[in-house]
């Protein structure tokens, strides 16, 4: 792969083609996966992200006929949810090349190539999960929720939801932001790479950056930053405490932050 990646014309042999196709077939099997944990981290297997990049210019575009619907694309729809024990509501979609584990429920909505969605988990409604995006097993992707992907730069990570979690309405989460296990998003919370997460739960502050850490409960929030015409409020993310360990791992968004009488 590595060799493909840095030089494409190699991408004209077959031999080379057919081990791309055969890393993407493994991906869609849940054989092979974009990043694997590793104790308390994670680990990114970048020629798999190589892979995920070098099927685009191997395949040509085709016409796909479902019912009354048509589509024009590279990357064929996945198949067989039956037999994957997966639900999967009109019009949910995903390509070929993800992976969903048994017990996944997909509400219309979208799981792109090189993702990974465990068992248990819910895509609600007009959820998207991104490219080589990891989602781990029962959590919760509430309506709207946009989990950001990465084919392009290939060094970038992806982003990583952990077991149990609960992703409120409307979060975004991009550039390989980790939400950590159990850890519980508010509706509207914004994150990326550099977003300041800050525990306020505390007698001082204590500041992350690209990683929400496990079982917090997080709120959106906004902190005065300077410009040259003015001092302006800009969004950061508030850690306002930590999911109860007696608390079930199911819980909704709201008994969560009743705890802490926020609402949101």
């Amino acid at each position: 792969m590595e060799q493909a990646w840095a030089d494409r014309s190699l991408l004209q042999k077959k031999e080379v083609q057919d081990v791309v196709c055969e890393l993407v077939d493994q991906l869609d099997k849940g054989l092979l996966r974009v990043a694997s944990p590793d104790g308390d981290q994670w680990v990114v297997h970048e020629w798999v992200k190589m892979a995920v990049v070098l099927y685009f210019p191997i395949r040509k575009m085709e016409v796909t006929e479902v019912g009354p619907f048509s589509f024009h694309d590279k990357i064929p729809l996945k198949k067989g949810f039956d037999r994957l024990g997966v639900r999967v509501v009109p019009h949910a979609i995903a390509r070929y090349g993800s992976f969903l584990d048994e017990d996944v429920v997909m509400m219309p909505s979208y799981v792109n190539i090189g993702a990974r969605v465990g068992r248990g988990t819910m895509v609600d409604t007009w959820a998207t999960v991104g490219s080589c995006a990891q989602i781990g097993a029962y959590v919760h992707l509430s309506g709207g929720v946009g989990i950001g992907g990465v084919l392009e730069p290939i060094q970038a990570a992806p982003v990583i939801v952990e077991d149990h979690c609960f992703i409120g309405s409307r979060c975004i989460v991009v550039e390989g932001v980790r939400i950590e296990k159990e850890a519980v998003l508010g509706a509207n919370v914004v994150l990326t790479g550099s977003t300041r997460i800050i525990d306020v739960s505390g007698p001082e502050p204590v500041e992350y950056t690209g990683r929400v850490p496990a079982r917090s409960v997080v709120i959106p929030g906004s902190i005065p930053k300077t410009f040259p015409g003015g001092t302006y409020h800009v969004p950061c993310a508030l850690i306002i405490g930590k999911r109860k360990q007696s608390t079930d791992q199911k819980t909704s968004l709201n008994e969560a932050l009743r705890q802490f009488r926020v609402d949101v």
